[in-house]
């Protein structure tokens, strides 16, 4: 953006707002709050919109110079601090929430023997309970990958995607995130077992006639074994695959539901 002289030069959106990023217009003896206000004069008379502050820790002094002039805090990460100010009148403030949703997987492993991979962790939430391998999904980090991830950190399994079994959503999370819990079944390559001693206090091949009726298996844990069961049984899979959009030529997941068959009965 070719803004004049004094001005912060930022980068323009294709909602007509306006970035800085301190790293590259941060300057040691420059006047900080002189430079903003004629910023500020200027994207307004330029009719600007959303006027967004990326401030990079080695230059939070700029912080309170900016929440003294109305900026708010949009979201924080590690090295770094975004804040926005809304700048029409005429306009009701259209900023879209920061991620609001935590993403977690768990890996439903079951093998040639009919039994399933379950974990007890050493920090349960329930002592001594059952459950699946799984944890949070790392940023960058599609569903099917975390799930097969997840599974090889805690359990030594190294495991290939089969279908996508289930999704659970809940509020109250976390940080006062929501939680999407997705469950994706995974087929076994090796059954040697070797248990991440940080997280898991012990683990387990567990006969799916008794994991269906153990008093310390959680009932939604059971709910997803038989949705399993019942997907094979009806002969279909929650398949995913890999697109890439037209416009953006980003790649993409696509998950939907289609006869194992079609699959070449894998």
């Amino acid at each position: 953006m070719d803004a004049p002289p004094g001005v912060f030069q930022g980068s323009l959106d294709r909602f007509n707002g306006v970035t800085i990023d301190s790293s590259k217009e941060y300057e040691e003896n420059e006047h900080f709050p002189d430079k903003l206000e004629k910023s500020l004069a200027y994207w307004k008379e330029q009719k600007r919109r959303a006027i967004w502050f990326t401030v990079k820790t080695e230059h939070s002094s700029w912080v309170p110079h900016l929440t003294k002039v109305g900026f708010e805090f949009h979201h924080a990460k590690q090295g770094y601090v975004v804040l926005y100010r809304w700048l029409p009148n005429d306009e009701y403030e259209n900023i879209p929430v920061y991620s609001h949703t935590m993403l977690g997987v768990g890996g439903l492993v079951v093998n040639e023997n009919n039994e399933v991979l379950v974990v007890c962790e050493r920090f349960s939430l329930i002592p001594n309970s059952w459950k699946l391998p799984g944890g949070y999904a790392e940023p960058q980090e599609n569903i099917v990958d975390a799930a097969i991830r997840e599974v090889r950190e805690e359990t030594g399994v190294e495991c290939e995607f089969n279908t996508v079994i289930s999704i659970r959503h809940a509020h109250g999370g976390i940080f006062g995130c929501s939680d999407i819990y997705c469950v994706v079944a995974l087929s076994p390559k090796s059954l040697d077992l070797t248990r991440c001693e940080r997280e898991i206090a012990k683990l387990q091949w567990m006969p799916i006639d008794e994991y269906l009726q153990h008093p310390n298996v959680h009932e939604t844990n059971r709910h997803f074994l038989r949705c399993y069961m019942d997907y094979k049984k009806r002969g279909i899979r929650f398949t995913c695959e890999i697109g890439k959009h037209q416009v953006l030529k980003k790649e993409y997941c696509l998950y939907y539901m289609k006869p194992i068959d079609e699959d070449n009965g894998s």
